[in-house]
């Protein structure tokens, strides 16, 4: 009779050594994960914001993106930001393994892609599934702060978004009082800093996207007497909207080279000079995309390579250029002439072009050309595009810097890409060119009739 009750004391025993055991575990995982948290607060002292991490100033030397983090961190980079938290976690701890901080953003949708914001029952879904996400990823401690939407002004004409990014900023500030909110508009004026003055009270750093037009930020948040912290979300070369054009309409991108020189005058100037109220920037693209062209915003190649920009950077944020430097493109000339704003060719002209391009460490350069036809799939607002489909057979001598070429035959717009590199570093540079079929030979011309006769009887 004995036993069953000695068995029976030994099960409550162990029953309550196990519930104990337990509840350590959770409150052992619970002040682990509070204290993981470092808390970050803005502050103002003697006229000077000042992002205070664990009551640290931190100031934000930032990227656009979340690959090729070694290189960032070799550059003196320490935060990169994300547009949305569909991949949150993995990236939160890559930083936190890199000894990064994040500036996680979370994606407000946009009325240019179909979001109603008269619909209250889709403002209140979406406030909620962005509680979710805060609640998730608050404690982790490499997050830096909140980005609350992302140019979701662009092209709109309902002003209740003003609102709906408020209440979200205002969730946001309830679930997690360790992490300062910010929200990004594309560009500013008079008008965008009236509502985030007026609407936006619960955001507490206001964000901004702006390329050619960065050195007038200061003067628009001036005049309108805004006195709160702002950080450059986005910058780099101008903008594709901002370049000067062709006669065709095709946007002159600049060289590697010009957009190095363009992303050391810019932060001297308009970020690191405006310190006391500008609390860091996010240099734009810390990868590679097509938009507008393959090369226009990307600091890396599509295979992965830095270019021009990155040896910027490093000197922006370290004080000192790396020692192997990207080759610098000088110049470049058709036919040995200058090149000319508008280029404009006969159907399967013969032409050569050169690029000159040096290097500063003396190194051996490599060349190498590509032929598109102007990219038509054009977007606004950073949206995915398709990159045109490469033109084949029209050059030769396209691994040296002086490259001959056949231009295509029919008429439209085109853009010639070439690419210079060390081995590690790239620049590079196009030309955007028009075949005008009146200019064809006559012989040429009666050829290619011919050709598309035949084409079409084949069909």
């Amino acid at each position: 009779m004995k036993t069953p009750k000695l068995h029976h004391t030994l099960s409550e025993r162990n029953n309550a050594l196990l519930k104990r055991a337990l509840f350590s575990m959770i409150v052992f995982f619970s002040f682990t994960s509070f204290s993981q948290v470092e808390p970050v607060t803005v502050s103002k002292e003697d006229g000077k914001w000042t992002l205070l991490v664990k009551g640290e100033p931190f100031y934000i030397k930032g990227a656009g993106g979340e690959k090729h983090l070694d290189v960032l961190l070799e550059c003196g980079g320490n935060t990169i930001r994300t547009w949305g938290v569909e991949n949150a976690q993995e990236v939160l701890d890559l930083a936190q393994k890199k000894g990064l901080k994040v500036m996680m953003g979370l994606w407000v949708q946009h009325e240019r892609h179909g979001f109603d914001y008269n619909d209250e029952d889709k403002i209140r879904k979406q406030l909620e599934s962005f509680r979710l996400a805060v609640r998730r990823y608050k404690d982790h401690p490499a997050l830096l702060l909140w980005g609350i939407g992302n140019e979701y002004e662009l092209q709109y004409n309902n002003t209740k978004v003003w609102k709906a990014v408020n209440d979200i900023a205002e969730m946001v500030q309830e679930e997690d009082p360790n992490h300062p909110t910010s929200t990004v508009t594309a560009g500013t004026n008079d008008v965008k800093v009236a509502f985030v003055k007026n609407e936006l009270t619960a955001i507490d750093i206001y964000g901004i996207n702006t390329y050619g037009d960065i050195g007038n930020v200061h003067k628009v948040l001036e005049k309108a007497n805004f006195e709160r912290p702002y950080m450059i979300t986005e910058w780099g070369p101008n903008g594709h909207w901002e370049s000067p054009k062709t006669r065709w309409g095709a946007s002159i991108e600049q060289t590697s080279s010009e957009k190095a020189a363009v992303y050391k005058d810019r932060y001297e100037k308009y970020i690191w000079d405006k310190r006391e109220q500008c609390l860091g920037s996010f240099a734009f693209l810390w990868g590679q995309k097509q938009e507008y062209t393959s090369t226009w915003y990307g600091v890396f190649t599509e295979d992965g390579e830095p270019t021009e920009a990155i040896d910027v950077l490093e000197y922006n944020w370290k004080g000192e250029f790396p020692e192997n430097r990207a080759p610098k493109i000088e110049d470049l000339k058709i036919n040995g002439n200058q090149l000319e704003k508008n280029t404009i060719l006969g159907g399967n002209e013969k032409v050569s072009i050169e690029v000159l391009a040096t290097d500063m460490n003396s190194d051996k350069l490599k060349y190498s050309w590509e032929l598109y036809p102007e990219s038509t799939d054009l977007k606004s607002g950073g949206d995915a595009e398709n990159k045109p489909v490469s033109i084949l057979g029209r050059l030769s001598k396209k691994s040296s810097p002086k490259v001959e070429m056949k231009a295509p035959i029919r008429e439209g717009k085109y853009r010639l890409f070439v690419t210079v590199t060390d081995g590690v570093r790239v620049s590079y540079a196009n030309i955007p060119f028009y075949v005008d079929p009146k200019n064809m030979e006559e012989d040429t011309r009666v050829r290619f009739i011919q050709q598309d006769i035949k084409s079409f009887e084949d069909q």
